[in-house]
Protein backbone atom coordinates (compact mmCIF):
# COMPACT_ATOMS: atom_id res chain seq x y z
CA UNK A 1 0.00 0.00 0.00
CA UNK A 2 1.40 3.58 -0.91
CA UNK A 3 1.61 6.34 2.13
CA UNK A 4 1.54 9.19 -0.15
CA UNK A 5 3.58 11.86 1.58
CA UNK A 6 2.43 15.77 0.27
CA UNK A 7 6.23 16.88 0.50
CA UNK A 8 7.60 14.23 -1.40
CA UNK A 9 5.14 14.92 -4.04
CA UNK A 10 5.83 17.98 -4.91
CA UNK A 11 9.64 17.64 -4.60
CA UNK A 12 9.28 14.44 -7.04
CA UNK A 13 6.49 15.55 -9.04
CA UNK A 14 6.58 18.98 -8.91
CA UNK A 15 8.79 21.59 -8.60
CA UNK A 16 9.15 22.06 -5.09
CA UNK A 17 7.19 23.85 -2.00
CA UNK A 18 5.63 26.75 -1.82
CA UNK A 19 5.01 29.28 1.03
CA UNK A 20 1.70 30.23 -0.37
CA UNK A 21 0.68 27.23 -2.09
CA UNK A 22 -0.51 24.18 -0.22
CA UNK A 23 0.79 20.80 -1.32
CA UNK A 24 -1.10 18.28 -2.72
CA UNK A 25 -3.77 16.16 -0.45
CA UNK A 26 -3.24 12.84 -2.09
CA UNK A 27 -2.71 11.70 -5.51
CA UNK A 28 -6.01 11.35 -6.60
CA UNK A 29 -6.32 15.57 -6.22
CA UNK A 30 -3.03 15.24 -8.22
CA UNK A 31 -4.62 13.71 -11.07
CA UNK A 32 -7.90 15.73 -10.60
CA UNK A 33 -5.50 18.40 -11.35
CA UNK A 34 -4.50 16.70 -14.55
CA UNK A 35 -7.74 16.50 -15.88
CA UNK A 36 -9.00 20.11 -14.83
CA UNK A 37 -8.40 23.39 -16.79
CA UNK A 38 -4.88 24.19 -17.61
CA UNK A 39 -4.84 27.30 -15.55
CA UNK A 40 -1.21 27.90 -15.99
CA UNK A 41 -1.30 28.28 -19.38
CA UNK A 42 -4.02 30.58 -19.21
CA UNK A 43 -2.60 32.61 -16.52
CA UNK A 44 1.01 32.94 -18.06
CA UNK A 45 0.26 32.68 -21.80
CA UNK A 46 2.79 32.27 -24.59
CA UNK A 47 1.99 31.88 -28.01
CA UNK A 48 1.07 28.54 -30.04
CA UNK A 49 3.06 27.73 -32.91
CA UNK A 50 0.08 28.97 -35.05
CA UNK A 51 0.12 32.27 -33.68
CA UNK A 52 3.97 32.64 -33.76
CA UNK A 53 3.89 31.59 -37.81
CA UNK A 54 2.09 34.94 -38.19
CA UNK A 55 5.43 36.79 -37.56
CA UNK A 56 7.12 34.30 -39.98
CA UNK A 57 4.54 35.14 -42.63
CA UNK A 58 4.96 39.11 -42.36
CA UNK A 59 8.94 38.60 -42.33
CA UNK A 60 8.37 36.63 -45.78
CA UNK A 61 5.87 39.44 -47.05
CA UNK A 62 9.24 41.75 -46.19
CA UNK A 63 11.65 39.38 -47.76
CA UNK A 64 10.21 39.48 -50.80
CA UNK A 65 9.50 43.28 -51.23
CA UNK A 66 13.60 43.35 -50.59
CA UNK A 67 13.90 40.96 -53.64
CA UNK A 68 11.43 42.52 -56.01
CA UNK A 69 11.78 46.05 -55.42
CA UNK A 70 15.99 46.17 -54.74
CA UNK A 71 17.05 49.72 -54.21
CA UNK A 72 13.74 51.07 -53.78
CA UNK A 73 12.59 52.91 -50.72
CA UNK A 74 10.29 50.11 -50.01
CA UNK A 75 12.62 47.57 -49.99
CA UNK A 76 14.59 50.12 -47.35
CA UNK A 77 11.51 49.99 -45.20
CA UNK A 78 11.17 46.09 -45.61
CA UNK A 79 14.70 45.57 -44.37
CA UNK A 80 13.84 47.13 -41.34
CA UNK A 81 10.88 45.83 -40.67
CA UNK A 82 12.33 42.17 -41.32
CA UNK A 83 15.04 43.38 -38.45
CA UNK A 84 12.19 44.76 -35.87
CA UNK A 85 10.40 41.63 -36.43
CA UNK A 86 13.27 39.31 -35.42
CA UNK A 87 13.86 41.34 -32.54
CA UNK A 88 11.06 41.08 -31.16
CA UNK A 89 10.80 37.27 -31.57
CA UNK A 90 14.22 37.26 -29.64
CA UNK A 91 12.50 39.61 -26.55
CA UNK A 92 9.30 37.27 -26.62
CA UNK A 93 11.62 34.33 -26.59
CA UNK A 94 13.00 35.91 -23.23
CA UNK A 95 9.45 36.77 -22.09
CA UNK A 96 8.41 32.90 -22.66
CA UNK A 97 11.03 31.96 -20.77
CA UNK A 98 9.73 33.86 -17.44
CA UNK A 99 6.42 33.07 -18.39
CA UNK A 100 7.45 29.07 -18.00
CA UNK A 101 9.18 29.86 -14.49
CA UNK A 102 6.42 31.40 -13.48
CA UNK A 103 3.85 28.54 -14.52
CA UNK A 104 5.97 26.09 -12.07
CA UNK A 105 5.68 29.19 -9.82
CA UNK A 106 2.69 29.99 -8.84
CA UNK A 107 0.80 26.60 -10.81
CA UNK A 108 -1.29 24.17 -8.25
CA UNK A 109 -1.20 21.70 -10.61
CA UNK A 110 2.68 21.14 -10.71
CA UNK A 111 2.77 17.94 -12.38
CA UNK A 112 1.19 19.13 -14.83
CA UNK A 113 4.38 21.20 -15.85
CA UNK A 114 6.72 18.33 -14.83
CA UNK A 115 4.90 16.35 -17.89
CA UNK A 116 5.19 18.86 -20.42
CA UNK A 117 8.94 19.62 -19.51
CA UNK A 118 9.34 15.21 -20.29
CA UNK A 119 7.27 14.95 -22.96
CA UNK A 120 8.97 18.43 -24.69
CA UNK A 121 12.51 17.04 -24.22
CA UNK A 122 11.23 13.62 -25.50
CA UNK A 123 10.30 15.19 -28.32
CA UNK A 124 12.87 17.59 -28.81
CA UNK A 125 12.68 20.17 -31.81
CA UNK A 126 15.02 23.48 -32.48
CA UNK A 127 14.89 25.40 -34.68
CA UNK A 128 18.08 26.11 -37.07
CA UNK A 129 17.27 29.24 -39.44
CA UNK A 130 15.55 32.44 -39.90
CA UNK A 131 12.69 33.13 -37.62
CA UNK A 132 11.89 29.43 -36.43
CA UNK A 133 14.95 29.65 -34.48
CA UNK A 134 12.98 31.04 -31.80
CA UNK A 135 10.12 28.89 -32.19
CA UNK A 136 10.64 26.26 -29.66
CA UNK A 137 8.20 27.46 -27.15
CA UNK A 138 5.57 28.14 -28.92
CA UNK A 139 6.01 24.15 -30.62
CA UNK A 140 6.00 22.95 -27.26
CA UNK A 141 2.64 24.72 -26.50
CA UNK A 142 0.91 23.22 -29.68
CA UNK A 143 2.02 20.10 -30.54
CA UNK A 144 3.03 18.87 -26.94
CA UNK A 145 1.49 20.20 -24.37
CA UNK A 146 -2.27 19.48 -24.94
CA UNK A 147 -1.56 15.83 -25.42
CA UNK A 148 0.31 14.99 -22.29
CA UNK A 149 -3.13 13.32 -20.49
CA UNK A 150 -4.59 12.57 -24.01
CA UNK A 151 -2.94 9.28 -26.05
CA UNK A 152 0.57 9.03 -26.65
CA UNK A 153 0.02 7.86 -30.54
CA UNK A 154 -1.78 11.57 -30.74
CA UNK A 155 0.98 13.19 -29.17
CA UNK A 156 3.50 11.08 -31.44
CA UNK A 157 1.40 12.65 -34.32
CA UNK A 158 0.91 15.87 -33.04
CA UNK A 159 5.21 16.10 -32.33
CA UNK A 160 5.96 14.53 -35.76
CA UNK A 161 3.93 16.17 -38.02
CA UNK A 162 4.78 19.56 -36.15
CA UNK A 163 6.46 22.20 -38.38
CA UNK A 164 8.98 22.44 -35.92
CA UNK A 165 10.18 18.72 -35.88
CA UNK A 166 9.55 18.52 -40.00
CA UNK A 167 12.67 21.65 -40.09
CA UNK A 168 14.45 20.45 -37.50
CA UNK A 169 15.15 17.13 -38.35
CA UNK A 170 14.91 17.91 -42.36
CA UNK A 171 11.65 16.41 -43.15
CA UNK A 172 10.12 19.14 -45.20
CA UNK A 173 12.86 18.80 -47.92
CA UNK A 174 12.51 14.85 -48.20
CA UNK A 175 11.67 13.58 -51.57
CA UNK A 176 11.28 9.52 -52.90
CA UNK A 177 13.64 8.85 -55.77
CA UNK A 178 10.17 7.93 -57.40
CA UNK A 179 8.22 11.20 -56.70
CA UNK A 180 7.17 13.82 -59.15
CA UNK A 181 10.28 15.80 -57.90
CA UNK A 182 12.67 13.25 -58.10
CA UNK A 183 11.08 13.35 -62.03
CA UNK A 184 11.66 16.83 -62.11
CA UNK A 185 15.12 16.90 -60.69
CA UNK A 186 16.25 14.25 -63.20
CA UNK A 187 16.27 11.05 -60.67
CA UNK A 188 18.72 12.57 -58.17
CA UNK A 189 17.67 11.16 -54.82
CA UNK A 190 16.56 13.46 -52.11
CA UNK A 191 15.02 11.15 -49.25
CA UNK A 192 16.36 11.89 -45.59
CA UNK A 193 16.15 9.45 -42.88
CA UNK A 194 16.56 11.49 -39.79
CA UNK A 195 13.03 11.99 -38.67
CA UNK A 196 11.81 8.29 -39.59
CA UNK A 197 15.74 6.84 -37.65
CA UNK A 198 14.61 9.22 -34.48
CA UNK A 199 10.85 8.61 -34.79
CA UNK A 200 11.77 4.93 -34.25
CA UNK A 201 15.13 5.19 -31.92
CA UNK A 202 13.87 8.10 -29.45
CA UNK A 203 10.59 8.67 -29.79
CA UNK A 204 9.16 5.26 -29.75
CA UNK A 205 10.64 1.90 -29.92
CA UNK A 206 14.01 2.82 -28.40
CA UNK A 207 17.64 1.88 -28.88
CA UNK A 208 18.21 -2.06 -29.51
CA UNK A 209 14.47 -2.66 -29.89
CA UNK A 210 13.52 -5.14 -33.10
CA UNK A 211 13.81 -2.99 -36.27
CA UNK A 212 16.61 -2.62 -38.67
CA UNK A 213 18.24 -0.22 -41.56
CA UNK A 214 15.65 -1.27 -44.20
CA UNK A 215 12.95 -0.33 -41.69
CA UNK A 216 14.20 3.24 -41.38
CA UNK A 217 14.30 3.25 -45.44
CA UNK A 218 10.85 2.20 -45.74
CA UNK A 219 9.77 4.68 -43.07
CA UNK A 220 11.74 7.57 -44.50
CA UNK A 221 10.20 6.93 -47.77
CA UNK A 222 6.19 6.48 -46.33
CA UNK A 223 7.44 10.11 -44.94
CA UNK A 224 8.03 11.97 -47.89
CA UNK A 225 5.54 14.80 -48.55
CA UNK A 226 5.60 15.87 -44.78
CA UNK A 227 6.20 19.33 -45.22
CA UNK A 228 4.72 22.77 -43.47
CA UNK A 229 4.30 26.21 -45.72
CA UNK A 230 3.92 29.29 -43.58
CA UNK A 231 0.75 30.34 -44.40
CA UNK A 232 -0.72 26.97 -43.73
CA UNK A 233 1.21 25.67 -41.02
CA UNK A 234 1.84 21.68 -41.50
CA UNK A 235 0.58 19.99 -44.84
CA UNK A 236 1.12 17.22 -47.30
CA UNK A 237 2.64 17.71 -50.56
CA UNK A 238 1.99 14.66 -52.88
CA UNK A 239 4.48 15.65 -55.16
CA UNK A 240 7.57 15.04 -53.15
CA UNK A 241 5.66 11.70 -51.57
CA UNK A 242 6.94 8.50 -52.58
CA UNK A 243 4.09 6.18 -54.32
CA UNK A 244 4.20 2.52 -53.42
CA UNK A 245 3.53 -0.06 -50.66
CA UNK A 246 6.44 0.15 -47.63
CA UNK A 247 6.67 -2.41 -45.43
CA UNK A 248 7.82 -1.05 -41.37
CA UNK A 249 8.64 -4.06 -38.92
CA UNK A 250 6.79 -6.43 -41.26
CA UNK A 251 3.94 -4.39 -41.89
CA UNK A 252 3.08 -2.56 -45.09
CA UNK A 253 1.63 0.86 -45.76
CA UNK A 254 0.86 3.02 -48.53
CA UNK A 255 -0.18 1.92 -51.96
CA UNK A 256 -0.13 3.31 -55.85
CA UNK A 257 -1.24 6.89 -54.70
CA UNK A 258 0.45 8.51 -51.49
CA UNK A 259 -1.75 9.02 -48.81
CA UNK A 260 -1.31 11.14 -45.32
CA UNK A 261 -3.30 8.96 -43.60
CA UNK A 262 -0.59 5.59 -44.04
CA UNK A 263 2.08 7.78 -42.54
CA UNK A 264 -0.52 8.15 -39.16
CA UNK A 265 -1.68 4.71 -39.64
CA UNK A 266 2.40 3.68 -39.40
CA UNK A 267 2.65 5.88 -36.42
CA UNK A 268 0.13 4.57 -34.48
CA UNK A 269 1.27 1.45 -35.05
CA UNK A 270 4.25 2.45 -33.83
CA UNK A 271 2.87 3.86 -30.40
CA UNK A 272 0.92 0.83 -29.61
CA UNK A 273 4.34 -1.79 -30.26
CA UNK A 274 5.38 -3.07 -26.89
CA UNK A 275 8.73 -1.76 -27.31
CA UNK A 276 7.07 1.31 -27.05
CA UNK A 277 5.89 0.94 -23.65
CA UNK A 278 8.87 -0.43 -22.45
CA UNK A 279 10.85 2.44 -23.72
CA UNK A 280 8.28 4.92 -22.65
CA UNK A 281 8.16 3.52 -18.94
CA UNK A 282 11.94 3.32 -18.77
CA UNK A 283 12.09 6.79 -19.64
CA UNK A 284 9.20 7.80 -17.24
CA UNK A 285 10.46 6.12 -14.27
CA UNK A 286 14.30 7.29 -14.71
CA UNK A 287 13.12 10.85 -15.05
CA UNK A 288 10.63 10.46 -12.00
CA UNK A 289 12.47 8.36 -9.61
CA UNK A 290 15.83 7.18 -9.85
CA UNK A 291 19.03 7.10 -13.16
CA UNK A 292 18.09 3.29 -12.31
CA UNK A 293 14.77 3.13 -12.09
CA UNK A 294 13.27 0.08 -9.93
CA UNK A 295 12.62 -3.08 -12.72
CA UNK A 296 9.01 -3.55 -10.51
CA UNK A 297 8.04 0.31 -11.40
CA UNK A 298 8.77 -0.02 -14.98
CA UNK A 299 7.01 -3.11 -15.40
CA UNK A 300 3.84 -1.78 -13.76
CA UNK A 301 4.20 1.43 -16.13
CA UNK A 302 4.86 -0.74 -19.17
CA UNK A 303 1.82 -3.14 -18.24
CA UNK A 304 -0.38 0.14 -17.89
CA UNK A 305 0.74 1.50 -21.08
CA UNK A 306 -0.12 -1.48 -22.89
CA UNK A 307 -3.47 -2.03 -21.04
CA UNK A 308 -4.87 1.36 -22.42
CA UNK A 309 -3.49 1.39 -25.60
CA UNK A 310 -1.18 4.05 -24.15
CA UNK A 311 -3.80 6.51 -22.66
CA UNK A 312 -0.82 9.10 -20.51
CA UNK A 313 -3.57 9.98 -18.22
CA UNK A 314 -3.14 5.75 -16.93
CA UNK A 315 0.34 5.55 -17.14
CA UNK A 316 0.47 8.91 -14.95
CA UNK A 317 -1.92 7.40 -12.72
CA UNK A 318 0.65 4.00 -12.63
CA UNK A 319 3.64 6.01 -11.58
CA UNK A 320 1.64 7.29 -8.95
CA UNK A 321 0.14 4.26 -7.16
CA UNK A 322 3.38 2.27 -7.30
CA UNK A 323 5.44 1.52 -4.01
CA UNK A 324 8.26 2.59 -5.63
CA UNK A 325 7.69 5.91 -6.55
CA UNK A 326 7.34 7.03 -3.20
CA UNK A 327 10.74 5.84 -1.82
CA UNK A 328 11.76 8.34 0.58
CA UNK A 329 15.34 9.42 -0.69
CA UNK A 330 15.64 11.84 -3.20
CA UNK A 331 17.66 10.17 -5.89
CA UNK A 332 17.72 12.72 -9.43
CA UNK A 333 19.98 15.90 -9.14
CA UNK A 334 17.39 19.10 -10.49
CA UNK A 335 18.44 20.18 -14.37
CA UNK A 336 19.13 23.85 -14.10
CA UNK A 337 15.67 24.95 -15.24
CA UNK A 338 14.07 22.72 -12.77
CA UNK A 339 16.70 23.86 -10.40
CA UNK A 340 15.87 27.88 -11.30
CA UNK A 341 11.97 27.00 -11.20
CA UNK A 342 12.27 25.45 -7.71
CA UNK A 343 13.78 28.46 -6.45
CA UNK A 344 11.66 30.60 -7.77
CA UNK A 345 8.69 28.62 -6.33
CA UNK A 346 10.43 28.46 -3.24
CA UNK A 347 10.45 32.32 -2.73
CA UNK A 348 7.15 32.68 -4.17
CA UNK A 349 8.56 35.30 -6.50
CA UNK A 350 5.62 37.35 -7.84
CA UNK A 351 4.76 37.83 -11.07
CA UNK A 352 5.69 41.86 -11.29
CA UNK A 353 8.81 41.13 -10.80
CA UNK A 354 9.41 39.36 -13.90
CA UNK A 355 6.84 41.92 -15.90
CA UNK A 356 9.29 44.77 -14.88
CA UNK A 357 12.66 42.81 -15.98
CA UNK A 358 14.05 44.44 -19.15
CA UNK A 359 15.20 42.19 -22.11
CA UNK A 360 19.45 43.14 -21.28
CA UNK A 361 18.11 41.81 -17.28
CA UNK A 362 16.42 38.71 -18.43
CA UNK A 363 19.23 37.57 -20.28
CA UNK A 364 21.64 38.34 -17.45
CA UNK A 365 19.47 36.75 -14.45
CA UNK A 366 18.09 33.77 -16.41
CA UNK A 367 19.45 33.18 -19.67
CA UNK A 368 22.96 33.53 -18.76
CA UNK A 369 22.95 31.36 -15.92
CA UNK A 370 21.35 28.33 -17.53
CA UNK A 371 24.18 28.68 -20.27
CA UNK A 372 27.00 28.76 -17.29
CA UNK A 373 25.38 25.70 -15.41
CA UNK A 374 25.25 23.54 -18.35
CA UNK A 375 21.78 23.84 -19.76
CA UNK A 376 21.40 26.87 -22.44
CA UNK A 377 17.58 27.49 -23.08
CA UNK A 378 15.75 25.66 -25.62
CA UNK A 379 19.50 24.22 -27.44
CA UNK A 380 19.83 20.94 -26.03
CA UNK A 381 22.65 18.62 -27.43
CA UNK A 382 21.30 16.96 -30.02
CA UNK A 383 17.26 15.34 -30.65
CA UNK A 384 17.45 13.27 -27.90
CA UNK A 385 17.38 16.15 -25.63
CA UNK A 386 18.72 16.84 -22.10
CA UNK A 387 20.77 13.70 -20.43
CA UNK A 388 19.03 12.39 -17.46
CA UNK A 389 22.29 11.19 -15.68
CA UNK A 390 22.74 12.67 -12.60
CA UNK A 391 26.67 13.03 -13.51
CA UNK A 392 25.63 15.52 -16.36
CA UNK A 393 24.71 18.08 -13.97
CA UNK A 394 27.41 17.63 -11.10
CA UNK A 395 30.46 19.44 -12.76
CA UNK A 396 32.45 21.96 -11.11
CA UNK A 397 31.58 24.62 -13.04
CA UNK A 398 27.75 23.58 -12.91
CA UNK A 399 27.95 23.55 -9.46
CA UNK A 400 29.97 27.28 -9.06
CA UNK A 401 27.20 28.47 -10.96
CA UNK A 402 24.20 27.21 -8.89
CA UNK A 403 26.29 28.74 -5.76
CA UNK A 404 26.11 32.34 -7.36
CA UNK A 405 23.25 31.86 -8.49
CA UNK A 406 21.44 31.13 -5.33
CA UNK A 407 23.83 33.20 -3.05
CA UNK A 408 22.56 36.86 -5.53
CA UNK A 409 19.68 36.17 -7.51
CA UNK A 410 16.89 35.69 -4.51
CA UNK A 411 18.13 39.08 -3.06
CA UNK A 412 17.12 40.80 -6.39
CA UNK A 413 13.97 39.28 -6.86
CA UNK A 414 12.78 39.33 -3.19
CA UNK A 415 13.77 42.47 -1.68
CA UNK A 416 12.83 41.16 2.08
CA UNK A 417 13.95 37.80 1.73
CA UNK A 418 12.57 35.63 4.28
CA UNK A 419 14.16 34.32 7.95
CA UNK A 420 16.31 31.49 6.99
CA UNK A 421 15.65 29.64 10.45
CA UNK A 422 12.01 29.50 9.09
CA UNK A 423 12.54 29.46 5.26
CA UNK A 424 14.78 26.34 5.82
CA UNK A 425 11.02 24.73 6.55
CA UNK A 426 9.59 26.31 4.35
CA UNK A 427 11.50 25.01 1.64
CA UNK A 428 12.39 21.47 2.75
CA UNK A 429 9.86 20.79 4.62
CA UNK A 430 10.47 18.01 7.43
CA UNK A 431 13.24 17.11 5.20
CA UNK A 432 15.59 19.50 6.00
CA UNK A 433 19.15 17.57 7.07
CA UNK A 434 20.19 18.75 10.42
CA UNK A 435 23.51 20.92 8.37
CA UNK A 436 21.06 22.70 6.78
CA UNK A 437 19.02 23.69 9.84
CA UNK A 438 22.49 24.68 10.96
CA UNK A 439 23.89 26.33 8.12
CA UNK A 440 20.51 28.64 8.55
CA UNK A 441 20.58 29.22 12.19
CA UNK A 442 24.44 30.23 12.03
CA UNK A 443 23.96 32.65 8.84
CA UNK A 444 25.11 35.95 9.53
CA UNK A 445 21.97 38.01 7.26
CA UNK A 446 19.13 36.66 5.38
CA UNK A 447 20.40 36.55 1.88
CA UNK A 448 23.73 34.35 2.93
CA UNK A 449 20.82 32.47 4.90
CA UNK A 450 18.96 31.59 2.10
CA UNK A 451 21.46 30.93 0.04
CA UNK A 452 23.48 27.86 1.81
CA UNK A 453 19.45 26.62 1.96
CA UNK A 454 18.97 27.03 -1.88
CA UNK A 455 22.28 25.56 -2.68
CA UNK A 456 22.20 22.97 -0.62
CA UNK A 457 22.42 19.07 -1.73
CA UNK A 458 18.88 18.66 -0.44
CA UNK A 459 17.76 21.15 -1.97
CA UNK A 460 18.94 20.66 -5.47
CA UNK A 461 18.00 16.93 -5.53
CA UNK A 462 13.87 15.81 -6.61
Amino acid sequence: MVRFDPVLAEMRFGSGLSPVIAPPASAAQMLAHLQGPDHAADRFAVETFTQYRERVIRVQAAWKVRQTERGSEAATLARKSVNLEKKAARTERLRWLGQQILRRTWTEDALRERLVGFWADHFTAQGKAGMLRWSATPYVEESIRPHVTGRFEDLLVAATTGPLMLHYLDQYRSYGPNSRRAAQQGGADGLNENLAREVLELHTLGVGAPYDQDDVRALALLFTGLSYQPEKGFVFRKPLAEPGVHEVLGVSYGGAKARLQDIRAALRDLAAHPATARHIAQKLAVHFVADAPPPPLVAHLEARFIQTGGDLMQVTAALLEHPAAWEPDLRNVKPPFDYLSSIARALAVPQTRFDALKEGDMARMLRQPLQEMGQPWEAPPGPDGWPEADGHWITPQGLAARLRWAMTWPAMMVPDLPDPRAFVTLALGDRAPEPVRFAAMAAENRAEGVGLILASPAFQRR
